[in-house]
């Protein structure tokens, strides 16, 4: 097992250093954001290593661990919809994917005893789960938005036709969909020839057999894109009902706040 320690972790600075170096030199103006990403990730990961610690103590109940899934859900959830305030019902509608996805993923791998249920494994990998989709979250929400905005024209056109409005909005949700699919779709393709994922790395670096590394890592890409999918399609149906009204008419959407 490979054992860096606090001398290792100042050594790894160097290429925070690196990032600054050639921010300055090419005058992008983003030393301060890396420093604070740099330092901020440090903090938050030694905070959430000590927490860890305490947690993964004999006799510690799992209903803290649950406790913490559902934090990690509702932070998610906020921070989408910081990202994506144009998106009507975000909130509500990043809780019920994020939600959905938990149950789905969660439920197979435990329920059918791919991973055993406790402490240690339930926090990572809920995390991957959430941290994983939250982007495409983000994308699909934005994506769809944006497509009935400057489609409004085609919708409407569809609508007059008599077209039911889940049926109008189909095109635009499927391009929202395919937006937000494909990026992690193509790295599951290119998992191990051209990627070697942190999961996979971080168990070898620790000493784990590369078989059983590898074992691992395929069941985690799975998990990811099995969330991926979940929370997008969620949403993507949540935000076409929110825009239509229960007559089948397209509601005015309003644009994104300027800067984003």
């Amino acid at each position: 097992m490979n054992d860096i320690g606090w001398s290792g972790l100042a050594l790894s600075l160097l290429f925070v250093l690196v990032a600054i170096v050639l921010s300055l030199w090419k005058r992008l103006g983003l030393e301060r954001s890396i420093a604070w990403a740099a330092a901020r990730a440090a903090a938050q990961l030694i905070a959430i290593g000590l927490l860890l610690r305490v947690l993964l103590e004999p006799g510690v109940s799992i209903l803290w661990a649950w406790l913490w899934v559902a934090v990690m859900i509702v932070i998610a959830s906020l921070t989408v919809r910081s990202r994506a305030p144009e998106v009507p019902g975000l909130l509500r509608l990043a809780l019920l994917a994020f939600g959905c996805s938990a149950a789905l993923t969660l439920g197979v791998l435990f329920g059918l005893g791919v991973f055993e249920l406790n402490v240690r494994t339930l926090i990572p990998l809920a995390g991957l789960m959430v941290g994983n989709s939250l982007a495409a979250t983000v994308l699909v929400g934005r994506r769809l938005v944006e497509e009935l905005r400057d489609k409004r024209d085609e919708v409407e056109a569809r609508l007059a036709l008599g077209q039911p409005a889940h049926e109008a909005a189909q095109p635009y949700v499927r391009a929202a969909l395919r937006t937000a699919l494909i990026p992690q779709i193509e790295t599951t393709k290119a998992v191990g020839l051209v990627v070697l994922p942190g999961a996979m790395t971080g168990l070898i670096l620790a000493g784990v057999s590369p078989l059983d590394a590898v074992l691992v890592q395929a069941s985690v890409m799975y998990l990811v894109l099995g969330s991926v999918a979940t929370t997008t399609t969620v949403v993507a149906l949540g935000v076409q009902r929110r825009l239509f009204t229960p007559d089948h008419r397209l509601l005015p959407i309003r644009s994104a706040p300027s800067g984003r």
